[in-house]
């Protein structure tokens, strides 16, 4: 947010479920609507009104064969109840920017990247809204696996980024597939900031043993880059 900005800024937050299995990581999104508290910005949470790719045992860390679970009661989880916008609803017109939690939902509701990875397709709702940011120059700032969905979003629109997804093993080739350059990072509590996009990217639970007291610096980090540039 610039000093000479008087007013608040609002922030969109795709959320795509709850539970990192198979929705939004809990953990990530509600650090993210900490931070973005704390640094002063109002935010609404925003979700496709669709069931998702499948239902996961948490404690099991099992599919549930036949389960279903729609993404919009689901993100309310987190977002509370009728605080969750429907995604047809959203306008990134509304907002001055958007911010992106982690979770395997996003690589598998809001597009198929789990299955499918370098040639995943995603959501055309969800490609449109997250395109409109890139269009209209507002910032973006993804969390964890959510740089992928932005990748596959920028790759259809034929722009470049250069973003984190961790320490890259296992994914810097997949980033160089559709164009971008990945650069690694040692730790949950980096950023990379692709200034001409405006895009700021954290890896979180992409270090899978990260401490949460990491997740939260690198989280802090990103959301107040992301308002930095409002």
């Amino acid at each position: 947010m610039t000093a000479a900005s008087t007013r608040t800024p609002k922030v969109a937050v795709l959320l795509v479920g709850s539970g990192h299995m198979d929705g939004s990581e809990i953990r990530e999104s509600v650090l993210a609507l900490l931070a973005l508290d704390q640094h002063g910005a109002a935010f609404t949470c925003v979700s496709p009104n669709a069931a998702q790719t499948h239902v996961c045992d948490h404690a099991k860390g099992a599919v549930v064969s036949g389960a279903s679970r729609n993404m919009l009661e689901e993100s309310s989880r987190i977002a509370r109840a009728g605080q969750c916008l429907d995604l047809v609803q959203a306008s990134a017109s509304d907002f001055d920017a958007l911010v992106i939690p982690g979770g395997m939902g996003v690589a598998k509701n809001a597009c198929d990247w789990a299955f499918k990875q370098a040639k995943a397709q995603v959501r055309p709702d969800v490609a449109a809204f997250v395109n409109a940011f890139f269009d209209a120059g507002k910032p973006v700032g993804a969390i964890c696996i959510a740089p992928a969905l932005v990748a596959l979003c920028l790759h259809a629109s034929s722009r470049r980024a250069t973003l984190t997804l961790g320490d890259g093993q296992g994914t810097e080739a997949l980033v160089a597939a559709l164009g971008h350059r990945h650069q690694a990072v040692a730790s949950a509590r980096e950023i990379v900031v692709d200034e001409s996009l405006k895009l700021v990217t954290t890896p979180a639970y992409m270090f899978g043993g990260a401490r949460l007291a990491e997740l939260w610096v690198g989280i802090d980090r990103c959301v107040a880059e992301v308002l930095r540039r409002v």
